[in-house]
């Protein structure tokens, strides 16, 4: 058995996670994993490399920052909100997948705001702890400019993310409250658990009908979300997606949508619903 062989059910689901974070995209993420394996494959028997998860992270790197700046060049064009695809985790997920608070959704949405290079050289060192040295050769720059980039990515996130995240138990809390009020009808009861601040943003992609634009506030966000549950008949159960408890919309029996949802201070202050039927095509089947 070539050393390939032997480690690269170690490193896969590394590879998979790095491409995943930095692309937003899970179909991507694949067509990366594959095509390092590929390379990796063709350069056997690869008695020059002496960290091999290193090598193979920096690899998929340089293939996700390729495709991320004409994945950019593509969303200029694409119709309304644009969310990262969800990813299924946990115990229901074909196979295991790296995560840490880098995959999350609101991080996911954060890191689209950052340049190409800043969430390269986030991802591989936040998450992956590849040297900066090595960083530099998917880049292009010094080990210092990669250094700076990634300090500049971590302030960016950091003032865009909430200090201290929801603890689990109440989030899981106000999460299955909300659940019971939208499958009720309960306007009075969602607007109870809703930041008065609170937003809505669907990701159609043009393919199916979704807002076009982020609702903003509790008040109109529970009438959009109680209006379109009651015309289609929808149901919400709880799957992990993105390695946390969500929300998967569903209608007649299938997945037709998925709900990430955030919670400070004990309310719901985002919602965010992808219904791109290209960006659920991992979840068909649950």
């Amino acid at each position: 058995m070539s050393r390939l062989d032997d480690e690269w059910a170690e490193h896969r689901s590394a590879v998979f996670g790095a491409a995943y974070r930095i692309t937003g995209s899970v179909a991507d993420a694949e067509d990366i994993t594959q095509d390092v394996w590929l390379r990796a494959s063709a350069r056997e028997p690869l008695d020059d490399v002496r960290d091999l998860r290193a090598w193979l992270l920096t690899v998929a790197a340089r293939r996700a920052y390729d495709l991320l700046g004409s994945a950019r060049a593509r969303r200029v064009d694409y119709v309304g909100p644009w969310l990262p695809e969800p990813l299924l985790t946990g115990p229901d997920a074909a196979e295991p997948v790296l995560m840490d608070e880098t995959a999350g959704t609101a991080m996911l949405v954060v890191m689209e705001e950052l340049s190409p290079p800043e969430r390269v050289a986030f991802v591989l060192h936040q998450a992956f702890e590849v040297p900066y040295e090595q960083i530099a050769g998917v880049l292009g720059r010094s080990a210092a400019a990669c250094r700076q980039l990634a300090s500049r990515a971590r302030r960016k996130i950091a003032m865009a993310l909430p200090p201290r995240p929801a603890p689990a138990a109440e989030r899981d809390r106000v999460l299955a409250a909300f659940r019971s009020a939208y499958e009720r009808g309960d306007e009075a009861a969602l607007l109870a658990l809703l930041d008065p601040d609170a937003v809505y943003t669907a990701d159609g992609g043009g393919r199916v009908f979704a807002a076009r634009k982020v609702i903003a506030g509790a008040g109109r966000v529970a009438t959009a979300l109680l209006r379109v549950g009651a015309r289609n008949r929808l149901r919400l159960e709880f799957a992990e997606i993105n390695g946390r408890r969500e929300l998967l919309v569903r209608r007649d029996g299938r997945t037709a949508a998925v709900d990430t949802v955030e919670v400070e201070g004990g309310r719901v202050t985002a919602v965010r619903r992808v219904l791109n039927p290209d960006k659920l095509t991992s979840l068909r089947g649950i």
